[in-house]
């Protein structure tokens, strides 16, 4: 069971986390145009767009053939969340007449892809822009929702706006305490042990270890920090940095059996010092306080891993939190 917001759903109405009653109110797709493709994933492919109304920019994600109930399920959630910290906003929910493809239509974020930004961040940068994260992950826990798919790609930053969001909610969910979960969420270099070992009662502490992974490629400047090569590997690079020992001690304590497949390829390992992965080249993100904040999410045992609002809390962004409260009265002394 989560150590927070672990019954938030059972003190709502049925009508907030029952997504399969959701009433769609369709916008009207002529307030569109595409203006050039950004991207695709699994389910959808997405656009920058125009609403030719306000002349704004958008973000058209165009949804493929897909289970209606995992449609509905993104937009309730996404309606659940509207006007959250760092959740992309959703603005529009469109079809089309001849093919009833629905499309959502969101926020433009100016992103630049991490793979050109993140060797391009100061260390400060990186608490600032994981604090931001976390707020997002904070408020969408507290609502009773999971992501469980946190990963680069899935977070837009436009850098001279200093603004981050945190996109693609088609893979999150409502948690309920005692549930069983689908343990093929996430992406591979991102999904917590929970996930490999097909522990199904799993909660928002997932969204937590993947928060880690992610941290842990900015922090040592390797992308991705747990490179498998499949879903079983991907168990093993991570053995081979955490050790066997505290596996099998997380296993014991869920009662969790190991796929036998793991018997050819899980020798025993020691635990990696975090110290090790240092280098010139990363030296200037890794601090004390980084890898007691590292150390501190990746966790096998999902009950041990801080949850977000912790997290916001750690020595490492003692520097984020005091600029903050400056602003805040800066802000207050504009004012009065």
């Amino acid at each position: 069971m989560a150590r927070v917001y672990a019954d938030v759903n059972e003190h709502m109405p049925r009508s907030y986390w029952d997504y399969d009653s959701v009433n769609i109110s369709w916008g009207v797709l002529e307030n569109y145009e595409v203006v050039r493709k950004i991207g695709r994933g699994k389910y959808s492919e997405v656009f920058e767009g125009i609403n030719v109304v306000n002349y704004q920019k958008c973000v058209i994600k165009v949804l493929k053939p897909v289970k209606k109930k995992k449609i509905k399920r993104e937009i309730k959630i996404l309606q659940n969340l509207a006007g959250g910290p760092n959740v992309v906003a959703l603005l529009d929910v469109v079809r089309d007449n001849q093919s009833k493809t629905p499309s959502l239509v969101f926020e433009y974020v100016n992103n630049t892809d991490f793979r050109t930004l993140y060797p391009r961040f100061s260390d400060y940068d990186v608490r600032f822009y994981v604090y931001e994260l976390l707020k997002a992950l904070d408020f969408c826990h507290s609502k009773g929702i999971m992501h469980r798919d946190v990963k680069p790609h899935n977070v837009m930053i436009d850098h001279e706006k200093r603004k981050l969001r945190l996109i693609d909610w088609g893979l999150a969910e409502f948690y309920h305490k005692g549930t069983e979960y689908n343990v093929r969420v996430a992406s591979r270099y991102f999904k917590g042990p929970e996930l490999l070992v097909d522990f199904q009662e799993y909660d928002y502490s997932l969204d937590m270890w993947s928060l880690g992974a992610m941290f842990a490629s900015m922090i040592f400047r390797k992308e991705p920090f747990f490179h498998g090569n499949s879903n079983s590997d991907q168990l093993v690079k991570i053995a081979k940095v955490l050790g066997t020992e505290e596996l099998f001690e997380y296993l014991d304590k869920y009662d969790i059996e190991l796929d036998p497949q793991y018997d050819e390829i899980l020798s025993r390992f020691p635990k990696k010092a975090w110290h090790s992965f240092v280098n010139a080249e990363n030296q200037r993100f890794v601090s004390d306080e980084a890898i007691d904040f590292l150390d501190k999410l990746l966790r096998y045992d999902h009950a041990e891993r801080l949850t977000a609002q912790e997290a916001m809390a750690h020595p490492y962004f003692a520097a984020v939190r005091a600029a903050e409260t400056q602003a805040t009265r800066n802000n207050v002394t504009s004012q009065s």
